[in-house]
């Protein structure tokens, strides 16, 4: 996995790039819960309040065919993943673990949704602050 600058990149988005994003926007406008915003050349993508993904509109994170998406926690099965596959990279956005995934072809759009659909997947489940409140809660009663 190729770490990029932690800098900001934003380099012009490819129209490549424009046309698998709006694929993958339609794609993902259906899932339950999800929705879009825009956000600084990008499409924001969120799972209720949480956003989990970055589609690129008009800039593009690290190269001109690459999408970002957030896995706060990873496991050991999903961590290989992301080392083994080429066309994953990091960076540091904000003090926050942001993975790249950069496309060469159509053939990797199938890729691509399954990362997004992890992050959203991860978007979903509660943090440890939010789980230890509700057993507190749950004890209080």
């Amino acid at each position: 996995m190729k770490q990029r600058s932690s800098q900001a990149q934003l380099p012009k988005v490819s129209e490549q790039m424009k046309a698998w994003s709006s694929a993958l926007e339609s794609e993902v406008a259906d899932w339950p819960h999800a929705s879009t915003r825009s956000f600084f050349g990008f499409t924001a993508v969120y799972r209720k309040d949480k956003i989990f993904a970055a589609l690129p509109r008009t800039r593009a994170w690290g190269s001109a065919n690459s999408l970002a998406f957030k896995l706060p926690t990873a496991n050991a099965g999903i961590q290989s993943r992301l080392e083994n596959d080429p066309r994953v990279g990091y960076t540091l956005m904000d003090k926050t673990l942001w993975f790249t995934f950069e496309l060469s072809s159509d053939a990797d759009l199938h890729a691509a949704l399954d990362w997004i659909g992890e992050a959203y997947t991860a978007a979903g489940k509660k943090t440890d602050k939010k789980v230890a409140k509700k057993n507190a809660e749950k004890k209080s009663r």
